[in-house]
């Protein structure tokens, strides 16, 4: 049982009397889960495992995206389809949900699995941090790759790959063969979207980029310019998919965001990839770890 279960009751009662909430945390099979209660949002959370922030939930506001990546998981998820129109959505790796809710409250009526591995994990954020029961969100505990491969094919608007294993994204997660069982699963307008972590020299960056043009005729990367500059290690966004991509939105909405970033694509994103060859399972390996300083 998750310790501070039983809080729960009291937490709310704290609540009630204008206490703060209190960190609540959990022994899952990644390492140790804590939610911690953001001070500026009453109901905000943010997820860490093993003390390193994985995602941030608000359950007031569901569309309140905190983090920089998922942000721009969002931009996506606004652009796949007109405003509003419900997706098929699958959620590699679950964290709090993040989203999975963000895709609820603004596509009411979507229907969305989220496949995640560690079933405490799991059992820990669906105790604490609720899904509405009527948001039609799946949670399925399997790993990422042998999950999608149940889903139907053509089934996908939107396939989101957030999927790290002690801060490393495993080596089955990166390769083309795992592309082609992305590509079977979506519709063939659909988009697949992945996080992507990696520093100086970039190397892992990219040869997933090299690997994705690979698989999709259509490819952009959303990300800082220090990053794509190899000045620091943090995430990337990857997109692609086998239809035009809505390029000019999506760089204004990463230009104007509270994170400013860079979208790269065509010419300039295949001369970034400097010749990296695309990853197969014989050769994939799993994204670096981050640096210690990163999570200081």
């Amino acid at each position: 049982m998750a310790e501070g279960t039983n809080k729960r009751a009291a937490r709310g009662r704290g609540a009630a009397r204008g206490r703060s909430p209190e960190p609540v945390t959990a022994s899952v099979d990644g390492g140790l889960a804590k939610l911690v209660p953001d001070r500026d949002r009453p109901r905000g959370w943010t997820l860490l495992l093993d003390g390193k922030p994985q995602s941030h939930v608000d359950l007031d506001d569901p569309a309140y995206l905190d983090f920089e990546y998922q942000r721009r998981f969002g931009h996506l998820a606004d652009l796949v389809a007109p405003p509003g129109r419900p997706l098929h959505a699958v959620h590699l790796g679950g964290g709090a949900f993040t989203l999975a809710r963000y895709i609820a409250a603004t596509r009411p009526r979507s229907t969305q699995q989220i496949i995640e591995i560690d079933a405490p994990l799991v059992q820990f954020v669906r105790g604490e941090l609720p899904l509405d029961p009527g948001d039609r969100i799946r949670v399925r505990g399997a790993d990422a790759r042998a999950g999608l491969a149940k889903v139907p094919d053509g089934w996908a608007d939107l396939i989101i790959a957030d999927v790290f294993s002690g801060a490393r994204t495993p080596a089955h997660l990166t390769s083309v063969e795992f592309l082609a069982e992305v590509r079977r699963a979506l519709r063939p307008d659909g988009w697949y979207a992945a996080n992507l972590a990696d520093g100086p020299p970039l190397a892992h960056l990219k040869a997933q980029i090299a690997t994705a043009r690979a698989a999709f005729a259509e490819v952009c990367l959303t990300a800082d310019p220090a990053l794509l500059r190899g000045r620091r290690f943090g995430n990337a966004v990857l997109l692609a998919a086998d239809r035009d991509l809505p390029l000019a939105e999506l760089t204004r909405r990463a230009a104007s965001d509270p994170h400013p970033a860079r979208v790269e694509h065509g010419r300039a994103l295949a001369d970034f990839t400097g010749g990296a060859a695309p990853v197969t399972d014989t050769t994939a390996t799993p994204s670096p770890p981050p640096p210690p300083a990163v999570f200081a």
